[in-house]
Formats: C-alpha cells, structure tokens, sequence
C-alpha cells in the first residue's frame, strides 16, 4: 500500500515525484535459504568472500549467491548503532548471520536498497540480549520510503561512487602507512649492524653507538603559565585545548615541567607503549612527564622517529622501573644510560628526519581526505533520503 508521500532535502535535477512509503516484502525479495554456514576448519580457501554479520570473513572456494544482493546482519554484529549492511555484486558464500536481499526487478535499485537499509532504524527491531537478532518477518515489515526505480539508480551510484573513493583513500594511506613502517625499519641499523640498509646517497661511514644521556640533557625549569600540551601515542604532542579530552590537571601549575620548541617530552608511565615526541610548541606538561632538551648539534625530529621504532620501544621497557606494567616507569637516569645508534653527520640525521616527516604530512592529508568524505557521505545521506 501506498501511503506518506515525501521529497528528500536534495535531489538530483529532472525528478519532481513524491516518494513513497512502501514495505520491505513489497520492495524486495528474501535469499536466505540458500545461506550455508561453514565452520572454518572446513573452509577450502578460494577466492569468494564468504560473509557473516559483520562483512567479510574469509575467502573459500564456491559460492551460494550470484549476482546483486544486500546483506543485512541477523545476528552477532558488534556494532549495533550501525547494523551491518552489504551490497554486493557477484558470487558469495553467505553463513546464517546476514539475511540475504534482493530488490524486485524494475521496483527497486539494489544499490538504493542497501543504502537505504543502512538509514533504517534497524536497532529499535533488534531482540535478544547478548547476541541481538534481527528477526526476518520484522525486518521484511520495516518501512522504506523510495522514488522512482530510475531516480533510486542515480542516488544509488552516487553513494557507490563515494564509498569508492573512500576505499581508495584508504588503500592509499595503508600504502602509506606501510611504506613509513618500511621505513623507519630500513633507514636504521638492524641488530649488529653499523649502516642501515636504506640510505641517503651523499652520506658514508659507520653509524655511532651513544647513551641518550650524551645526545640528551634533562629539563627541569617550570612554567606556571604556560599552555598545557598532551603527549599522545598517535600523534605526537599536541595543544591540549585541541584535544577532545576532560582536563583533570590541576589549577596550581606551578609544578608543571616547561617545554621548549624542540623538546622531547615523554609520559614516564608510558614511554614503554610510544608515548613520546617532539615539541613544536612551547608549553607545559604534567610533572609526571619527563622533557629531554638536546646537548650539542643535533637532530631531536630525528630521534623522535626513533623513539617510535618498535626495537627502541622495546629498550624503553626492558629500561622501566616497576613491578608491573601498571607500575612501569622510565625516569631520565635510566633513560640517559639506554644506548642508540646515530649518524655522525647531523646532516644525515636531518635528512631522514625530513623524509618521514613529508610521509607524516602525505598520511595526514589522506586521512583528512577520507574523513571529508565520510562527511559529506553522511551530509547527503541525511539530504538525498526521506
């Protein structure tokens, strides 16, 4: 039955109709009795991704479905806020956790559907306690308002076209993300070696063994009113006020450690999980941090990347004070005894500085490329659907 007709915020130009109110039953077609659940010490592996409730989760040989369906999760989604829902197009294995869909021919874009299945308010349906299900007569009963088959076609490849640019942004920055993992591996020496094995042309001769405590001295100044900074694991320092975080610092800062642009400053509870980097900023941090200021000519971007290198981690570790990892701590005496290899030119130590940072910068951008998009997807999902 036809009932509430409406027209989204947005839509493309040339279509003018009142969309319409119509049950899923009316709309779509059910596959779910060709679904075979396959236990994964009996999956032959293959190239057909096989799907649960939650997407892809593995890629076996043969199939259950050919051709264009939408997969909606029935039971065991870790996310229920966003209920899984696949589109999909060729041969898949499907096990008995995502109700198989396919519009009916000419009725319904399939590509329409599924975004328009992700909109639903799916999780207000959901029954059960710890495993949520999604009952196949309910979801068949829910309402879904559409346009004409050909505008739903056009809505539908514009959000497929959105979701693959995501996908490439994506590919992109894992690529990168890769290459930066490469090379923070590559551009040091290895265990036992004295040159790494990737390295800048114009630079020869062995690198130096050297305590931090030579290359770093400890900087113990205050400053009272100085701008509060945050060491994260991720991101390096960052101002706290750009942070969407609770400040739980304390109003009397007159104990809070000053740190200078070029600082190293470290949380001394967690340098064992990375939390390090250099400061662009001058500002403070927690007393329980530890700031490190340079001795003599050298690069400190250069030994923040080190730093983060998962060997010299492991150094920060072995090197903390504690009983357990809750109690571990690297306080500058130990810290200053830990020894390191370094580029006698600080040239060199420059120039591998500068190059993981241009990848720093490149992974930056491409995450603000995939997070725009997501954006605007989400900004047309709410414009272009009733």
């Amino acid at each position: 039955m036809k009932k509430n007709k409406k027209t989204p915020k947005l839509r493309f130009s040339g279509y003018t109709d009142d969309w319409e109110q119509r049950k899923v039953s009316e709309i779509a077609d059910r596959f779910d009795n060709l679904r075979v659940p396959i236990a994964a010490s009996l999956r032959i592996p293959g190239s057909t991704p096989y799907y649960g409730a939650n997407g892809i989760q593995d890629y076996v040989e043969g199939y259950t479905h050919d051709g264009e369906y939408i997969l909606v999760a029935e039971d065991g989604a870790s996310d229920l806020k966003n209920y899984p829902v696949n589109y999909v197009n060729g041969r898949i294995w499907v096990n008995n956790h995502a109700h198989v869909l396919q519009g009916k021919e000419k009725i319904t874009d399939n590509k329409f559907l599924s975004y328009a299945m992700s909109r639903a308010d799916i999780e207000s349906f959901l029954v059960g306690g710890g495993r949520a299900k999604l009952n196949a007569d309910i979801m068949m009963n829910l309402d879904i308002t559409l346009p004409s088959f050909t505008e739903q076609a056009k809505i539908g490849q514009y959000f497929a076209n959105l979701d693959n640019l995501i996908a490439l942004h994506q590919r992109k920055l894992e690529k990168l993300q890769n290459m930066k993992k490469s090379c923070l591996q590559k551009m040091f020496p290895k265990d036992g070696a004295t040159v790494p094995e990737i390295r800048f042309s114009e630079f020869k001769g062995d690198w130096e063994e050297r305590t931090l405590g030579s290359c770093f001295d400890e900087r113990l100044e205050s400053l009272p009113d100085g701008e509060l900074l945050s060491v994260t694991i991720g991101s390096g320092i960052k101002k706290f006020s750009e942070l969407d975080r609770h400040d739980n610092s304390n109003t009397d800062k007159s104990k809070y450690k000053r740190v200078c642009i070029g600082d190293i400053a470290y949380n001394s509870m967690r340098m064992w999980q990375g939390a390090s980097g250099r400061s662009p900023y001058e500002g403070i941090v927690s007393p329980a941090y530890t700031v490190v200021k340079p001795i003599g000519d050298i690069d400190t971007q250069f030994f923040a990347y080190m730093f983060k290198k998962k060997e010299i981690i492991h150094l920060f570790e072995i090197n903390s004070q504690g009983l357990t990892s809750d109690t571990w701590n690297l306080k500058y005496p130990a810290f200053s005894k830990i020894v390191v290899k370094v580029p006698r030119n600080v040239e060199e130590q420059s120039r591998i500085a500068r190059f993981l940072f241009r990848l720093d910068e490149l992974i930056s951008c491409t995450e603000q490329e995939i997070e725009i998009t997501k954006r605007m997807k989400k900004g047309c999902l709410q414009k272009m659907f009733v």
